[in-house]
């Protein structure tokens, strides 16, 4: 049964984030008319806003759930890079980031206009890293390890979590008893084998086994097929408005359902899912544990619209009607 108590051995925990550091980038502001050059709304702007995103939103979660996150990760040589870097600083959180002058820093920016999103321009490249980056990305992971309680593999495809690095990453928790937690975005998951926990949603499932997956019993059936490539990894699926359930060696177990709230905008909640069961294997709680608080700060943040994260409060006051 789950405490608010529980919220409390969040705190303190070290945790590293290896993945693709990204800057959410809102341009808000209010549509009148249609540009005489091209059908298009034109954007009277109104405000500029910068959120952390991709690995960094994950780092971030940690951070306001009371953890001490380091972010390990790529950055360009660019302006971009010194908005996260500002961002980082502010949200508390330590950075091991490597320049890679031939990359941007990953930015996704989002046009708004009373409340919905008229469009998205993303600039990044997503080649994976090589050579001296990617040694040096290796270097930074040693160094942010010290004391570490548990490891994220954030990947979105990027380029930054490679086969090797993590590899590195896995076989580090491994000689540290610590864990391994992954958001995968990848096709193949034995990329991600013998980490702790992996949490496709419905649609990485999909992309993992290159066909559709709706019913339970599809679900089943992926799990079953992936179980082999994974190495002993368990594997968490996040399901939408149907929860989450849990599969070890491709046996189905525990099943959480979704927190009971209105869904306004579900960027950024495999981030909260992310951090919060993490940090609940890392204080040493049971993974079906951990993934009941998970849901309940899924819940929270799919309640708010934009990349959002999740107080200890607001966790703890989640947690204290689930108890009935």
């Amino acid at each position: 049964m789950l405490s608010p108590a529980l919220v409390d051995e969040l705190r303190g925990r070290r945790v590293i984030v290896l993945g693709d550091l990204m800057i959410d980038e809102y341009l808000r502001g209010e549509v009148h008319r249609v540009s005489p050059e091209a059908p298009v709304p034109v954007l009277d702007l109104r405000t500029t806003e910068h959120r952390l995103g991709g690995a960094a939103n994950t780092a971030h979660n940690l951070a306001q759930l009371g953890a001490h996150a380091t972010v390990v990760g790529v950055v360009g040589d660019d302006e971009g890079a010194r908005t996260l870097d500002g961002a980082l600083r502010r949200a508390a959180i330590k950075a091991e980031t490597v320049v890679d002058p031939a990359r941007p820093t990953t930015r996704k920016t989002r046009l708004v206009a009373g409340g919905h999103q008229i469009a998205r321009v993303d600039s990044e490249r997503r080649t994976p890293v090589s050579g001296a980056v990617a040694a040096a990305l290796g270097d930074a992971l040693e160094r942010a390890l010290e004391g570490a309680d548990a490891i994220v593999l954030s990947d979105y495809d990027k380029g930054v979590v490679t086969r090797d690095l993590a590899r590195h990453a896995i076989d580090a928790g491994h000689r540290r008893g610590i864990p391994v937690v992954v958001d995968p975005k990848q096709r193949d998951f034995s990329v991600y084998a013998r980490a702790t926990v992996i949490t496709p949603n419905l649609a990485e499932l999909e992309r993992a086994v290159s066909h559709p997956v709706h019913t339970l019993a599809e679900i089943d059936a992926a799990a079953r097929r992936l179980a082999p490539a994974l190495d002993g990894a368990a594997l968490l699926v996040t399901r939408g408005a149907d929860g989450m359930t849990l599969y070890r060696g491709g046996d189905r177990g525990a099943h959480v359902p979704a927190a009971a709230r209105e869904v306004f905008d579900v960027t950024g909640a495999g981030d909260t899912v992310v951090a919060t069961l993490t940090l609940g294997l890392a204080a040493g709680l049971a993974l079906e544990v951990a993934m009941e608080l998970a849901s309940l700060a899924a819940g929270i943040v799919v309640s708010r619209r934009g990349t959002s994260t999740v107080s200890p409060a607001e966790l703890a006051a989640a947690v204290a009607p689930s108890r009935g």
